[in-house]
């Protein structure tokens, strides 16, 4: 597809007049798995995109939305009549239909995490189930402050989960700088109870989460470590593995990572904190506080974009943070924002 706009104004963010934006035609878009959290918002979202019209919407239990918008199977979706199809499916199922509508000629944001690994057999050791697709990998990775490039006009994207877009965005200007020493990362998350799903489990209940804060696979155990280490290691084949720590928190949404880096020994705080500069003060969907201020899972709440903070340790340890919303730069508006890059639109519209 024709990009609708050059690609310099895309990457510098530039604002565009109203008339401009009337050239755009409507795409037609289908969201698979529409009753979770995820899918939820996510048709929230692409109501108000000003270039997107619903096709089609499907869940194996409900039949209709609150709003009463439609809901049919599956495998009754009519994949000739969208352009594009958001999967917000479970792991292992998600793979197979993100082929038939790939084979189908239609685009895919995958939001499971069944494209996000590159390698089937990677995927295979830490999902403990054969890879419904392996046809499909390596697929372009959709973080887009760290991987723009490979997201235009792609035809299929893996979105990211929640965890791992905090710990890669608190960390990717050190990695993308050669800056990170070999020393382990240590990552501490702390996320609201929607980062389970809708589907009630006696450990996301209100009376077993509140006045409460629980660690969970901890260490190394965590699936997303093998996938946060996927991309950091591309960015700086030399740094250190991953202590991966998250915890669940009384809130319904939100999430902060506080990561703990040691720089290499050339590395200054000043130094550092210029690489953040560098990276997030042109990104629309980032906020940079000045050095020494740390995020807040508040301040990212309920918005599309997220909060980093850099601020100092001991030695040459820095304590960074990222705060998002786990179902918004979590989830569903990085999905959108991963279409909107797809089809060439301006990155920001319908989330800004």
């Amino acid at each position: 597809m024709k990009c609708l706009w050059n690609e310099e104004d895309i990457l510098t963010h530039a604002h565009f007049e109203p008339s401009l934006l009337k050239t755009a035609h409507t795409l037609r878009v289908g969201v698979f798995g529409a009753t979770g959290y995820t899918g939820q918002l996510l048709i929230e979202l692409l109501r108000e995109h000003p270039h997107v019209r619903l096709q089609f919407a499907t869940s194996e239990r409900e039949t209709a939305l609150e709003d009463g918008t439609p809901l049919i199977p599956a495998d009754s979706a009519p994949l000739d009549s969208v352009d594009a199809v958001f999967l917000c499916l479970p792991n292992g199922v998600s793979g197979s239909v993100a082929a038939r509508a790939v084979a189908a000629g239609v685009r895919v944001i995958d939001l499971s995490a069944d494209l996000r690994l590159e390698s089937a057999a990677l995927y295979e050791q830490t999902y403990k189930m054969p890879h419904p697709a392996p046809q499909l990998l390596p697929a372009p990775y959709g973080l887009p402050e760290i991987t723009r490039a490979a997201l235009h006009n792609a035809l299929y994207i893996a979105n990211p989960g929640c965890h791992v877009t905090a710990v890669l965005l608190a960390l990717y200007p050190l990695a993308r700088a050669g800056a990170l020493s070999a020393a382990p990362i240590i990552a501490d998350t702390k996320t609201g109870v929607s980062g389970a799903g809708r589907e009630p489990k006696p450990e996301s209940m209100f009376c077993e989460v509140y006045g409460d804060v629980k660690p969970y696979n901890i260490g190394r155990k965590h699936r997303h470590v093998p996938e946060i280490e996927q991309m950091l290691h591309k960015l700086q084949p030399d740094c250190g593995s991953l202590i991966f720590a998250p915890h669940l928190v009384p809130l319904d949404i939100g999430l902060l990572a506080t990561v703990y880096a040691t720089l290499k020994p050339e590395w200054t705080l000043e130094r550092a904190y210029a690489e953040y500069q560098a990276a997030y003060n042109a990104e629309p969907l980032i906020t940079l506080h000045p050095l020494g201020r740390a995020a807040r899972i508040r301040e990212a709440a309920h918005q599309n974009g997220a909060v980093v903070g850099v601020s100092e340790g001991q030695g040459n340890t820095l304590i960074l943070t990222c705060a998002i919303d786990n179902l918004r730069k979590g989830a569903s508006a990085q999905a959108l924002q991963n279409f909107n890059i797809m089809f060439g639109l301006p990155e920001t519209i319908g989330l800004l």
